[in-house]
C-alpha cells in the first residue's frame, strides 16, 4: 500500500472533511481514501454540463422562457 502526503491543504477543506468523517464515524484519513477511490473509480458519464441541464430542465416542458427586462 503506498503513502501520500497533502501539504498545504486549505482550512477550510480540512474543516469539512473532519466533518464528514465524523458524521461517518470514522477519520479524516479513512474518508480521505474513500473520497479518492470514489472519485478516480466512477466512470465518467461521458455527458457534458450542458446536455445535463438540457436533460433535466426538459422534463419541465417549457418552450421558451420570458427573459426579465434589462
Amino acid at each position: 500500500m503506498a503513502t501520500i502526503t497533502v501539504r498545504n491543504l486549505d482550512d477550510e477543506v480540512k474543516e469539512l472533511l473532519r466533518i464528514a468523517a465524523a458524521q461517518k464515524g470514522h477519520s479524516m484519513e479513512e474518508e480521505a481514501r474513500l473520497i479518492l477511490k470514489q472519485a478516480l473509480t466512477t466512470p465518467a458519464s461521458g455527458v457534458g454540463l450542458g446536455s445535463q441541464l438540457r436533460q433535466r430542465f426538459s422534463l419541465l416542458h417549457v418552450d421558451t422562457l420570458e427573459l426579465p427586462s434589462k
